[in-house]
């Protein structure tokens, strides 16, 4: 190897790009240091040394560059064109005239090598070359080749290709033996070739047998450059959701569905449609709380207690859930491994408003240690908000099942379904029919969400349902749950509750003690009997909270403890409400008190029966469902076919007229055919029917008294009305268990088997 002698020369620093011998560039002077050096050129001869910055070092080879002429870009800014002369070693710094960085420059202007060894590899070169060329559809310039005779400058024209990256650019400068430099120009050529021949199979579809590593390596290697030149590179969508799958814990079938979503979208790019649909359902997917669940609490003692300090009464529901929980706890005991699941539980509390249904699922969740989720079905119609909508709708998204698990946080919740007895049919699906396959334990574990098309398990989860009224559950649906009712409450009951749950939410709500707001029993238990009518207690709470309210005022205006009368009631909660009492309305013969249950619980019915001329039958009015219209048929047909045995005359041309006064209530239900028959006997008799009786039953043509449902709803609406004395079918005297022992010591009930016991007991001598 030979050297010129050592020379100094300005040093203009490159970050982007290398300049090789007989290379011509235009150069952009974008820094006070550039300008300097440019400023000190004409003290060398217009030369400089440019030598390219690579991350934190600078290299220890550089070109001794020519200026050729200044000009400016576009924009204004100042720029110079140079042209490559030689490689040369950059030495230690010196001073040189003019500002700027000089350094010793030793230039190297040659190599020794064998020239046969030298002439085969640039034969190689040169072909390879020429390929690439052809490949990327520049054959025209092949022919420049021919024209490059010495092997040192022919490897440095793999330096032109705009593929090639700035690392390689600088390796590819810093290598100044010929030999290895052709060497290395060569590798990289050939590999250029094989990602441009891979490429023209892509595009024509031509399938060939290439490893598929390797096909994989150029592809990931293009999509880096690609994301790198658009500045994507610190911002891997695909690198993150590969991340996260690896750190999940999935079954295969769950992995190789999220993984073939990732390839998709990698091969797509994180631009475009497609692109924005595939990351939505990947996010969805990763929402899940795959493999999480929460430990059970399996204290039984501690979880009756949690139950007992959360509700009042309820028992038969705080059983079914202890039960839940030890069959919990002796499969956790004997199947440590948890091998055989116990699998779901679907329960259904049916109530009127207000009787604790929803919070009672807020309190199993927190028995038994787990997350808490509501979902609200009142009104739903469209059967995606169950099974979620298929990915090929715009806006699709998963079901209300997947966002619930995606809420709490576990794949174990406790999930409260509220107001099932509301989910209705529409042009979009039956969404009550949906749930079948999530509230079946057979078949929940594979439960398959239309947008996520996978299989969740579901078996774990505890679902609670909530209902006003079992009858509008549809058949199928109700099957598949364990039905527990929750009937209304008794006034001494709902004093329980008020004192204990209720008075203690409502003074914290309204920021004050009991120590300065006194409601004292009495006032409690007149606001129950005065102020209100319900089942439950929610209107109970608002008369409460109200009462505690107008004292939290006068506690703000500086009293320090406020007593509130019986006599103030009428002034803050107004008049007192309706009372229905059988006492003010049963004034003639013809009116009967009857018992009812509807959505909000149990209800005294009244029913009016006149006669008048006119084509014989029946009409009946006060929006009566097609069975209490059968029932007033066969009251009237059991009446006529019996007359002598009552001892009743119903002329011929008598049309009866049976009407139940509220007629903008909608009612149903086989329960009071006693009542019309009743009504229609006091009325041919003469006869009053008792004041303080109420009763309900169905009647068959031959007079047997059918039995009936909602029993302790029934007597509780009587109790709330006044009213002594009941009539129920004798096939319901176990129902009468069920009764709060206050309302069984104020009514005396009456079990019946015929008709003709009910009217000895109801019609006044």
């Amino acid at each position: 190897m030979s050297t010129t002698p050592i020379t100094a020369l300005p040093v203009l620093s490159a970050s982007s790009g290398v300049v090789f011998p007989e290379m011509v560039v235009t150069f952009r002077l974008e820094s006070d240091e550039a300008q300097a050096a440019l400023d000190s050129a004409g003290y060398a001869g217009n030369q400089l040394l440019l030598v390219p910055h690579l991350g934190d070092r600078s290299s220890s080879i550089g070109v001794i560059v020519r200026v050729e002429h200044a000009q400016k870009m576009p924009d204004g800014t100042p720029a110079v064109v140079i042209r490559g002369i030689e490689r040369a070693r950059v030495g230690a710094a010196v001073s040189g005239d003019g500002d700027g960085l000089w350094v010793e420059v030793q230039p190297i202007d040659g190599q020794d090598a064998d020239g046969g060894e030298l002439a085969v590899l640039a034969t190689e070169y040169r072909a390879l070359a020429t390929r690439l060329l052809e490949l990327a559809g520049a054959s025209t310039m092949a022919s420049a080749l021919d024209d490059v005779r010495d092997p040192g400058a022919l490897a440095d024209t793999i330096g032109w290709w705009p593929e090639l990256d700035f690392a390689k650019r600088v390796e590819l400068l810093e290598t100044v033996d010929v030999r290895a430099r052709l060497l290395l120009a060569t590798e990289w050529v050939r590999e250029l070739v094989a990602e441009a021949e891979l490429m023209k199979k892509i595009r024509s579809g031509v399938n060939e047998d290439l490893e598929k590593g390797q096909r994989e390596a150029i592809l990931r290697r293009q999509m880096d450059a690609i994301r790198t030149e658009l500045g994507d590179s610190g911002d891997d969508v695909v690198a993150e959701f590969r991340e996260k799958l690896a750190a999940l814990d999935v079954s295969d079938a769950v992995s190789s569905a999220i993984e073939k979503e990732i390839d998709r979208l990698d091969r797509t790019g994180d631009q475009g449609t497609e692109a924005g649909w595939i990351r939505t359902w990947l996010d969805h997917v990763f929402e899940i709380p795959w493999g999480e669940v929460s430990d059970d609490d399996l204290d039984l003692d501690a979880a009756a207690t949690t139950l007992d300090a959360d509700h009042t009464g309820l028992e038969d529901v705080k059983d079914r859930i202890l039960e839940f929980l030890a069959v919990r706890k002796l499969h956790a005991e004997r199947d440590p491994e948890g091998e055989r699941s116990p699998g779901g539980s679907i329960l259904v509390l049916v109530g009127p408003p207000g009787v604790g249904k929803t919070s009672l699922g807020e309190s199993v969740a927190r028995a038994l240690g787990r997350e808490f989720v509501r979902m609200s079905l009142g009104g739903i119609t469209d059967e995606a908000e169950i099974r979620g909508h298929r990915r090929t709708y715009v806006g699709a998204r998963p079901g209300r099942i997947v966002r619930a698990l995606a809420d709490a946080g576990t794949m174990n919740p406790v999930v409260l379904l509220d107001e099932i007895d509301k989910v209705g049919a529409g042009y979009r699906g039956d969404p009550s029919s949906a749930l079948l396959e999530v509230l079946d334990p057979a078949q929940n574990s594979t439960f398959r969400d239309h947008y996520l098309e996978m299989d969740l398990d579901l078996s774990n989860v505890f679902f609670i349902a909530t209902a006003n009224v079992a009858d509008q559950i549809p058949g199928p649906l109700l099957d598949r749950m364990e039905l527990i009712p929750l009937t209304g409450y008794s006034a001494d009951e709902k004093w329980e509750i008020a004192s204990e749950h209720l008075l203690p939410r409502i003074y914290e709500r309204n920021g004050v003690t009991a120590d300065e707001v006194d409601l004292s029993e009495d006032v409690v238990r007149s606001v129950v009997a005065a102020y209100t009518r319900e089942a439950g207690v929610r209107r109970l709470e608002q008369r409460l909270d109200r009462l505690v309210r107008r004292a939290a005022r006068k506690v703000a205006e500086g009293e320090e403890h406020v007593s509130i009368t019986i006599d103030q009631l009428r002034d803050a909660l107004g008049r007192p409400a309706p009372n229905e009492r059988p006492a003010r309305r049963v004034t003639a013969p013809g009116i009967a008190s009857g018992l009812a249950v509807s959505g909000a619980g149990g209800d005294v019915l009244f029913v009016e029966a006149v006669a008048t001329e006119g084509k014989p039958g029946l009409t009946l009015t006060g929006q009566l469902g097609d069975v209490m219209q059968e029932s007033g048929e066969i009251a009237l047909a059991y009446l006529g076919s019996h007359s002598e045995e009552l001892g009743l005359s119903i002329p011929d041309d008598t049309r009866f007229h049976v009407h139940f006064p509220a007629g903008g209530t909608p009612k149903d239900g086989p329960s009071a055919g006693v009542t019309m028959t009743t009504a229609l006997a006091s009325l041919l008799t003469a006869r009053m029917v008792r004041d303080d009786i109420a009763m309900t039953g169905e009647v068959t043509l031959h007079g047997k008294v059918l039995p009936i449902g909602g029993v302790k709803e029934k007597v509780l609406a009587a109790h709330r009305a006044g009213v002594s004395h009941v009539i129920l079918p004798e096939e319901n005297r176990h129902d009468a268990e069920d009764l709060p022992d206050d309302v069984r010591d104020a009514i005396e009930l009456h079990f019946v088997d015929q008709v003709t016991e009910v009217l000895e007991l109801a019609l006044a001598a």
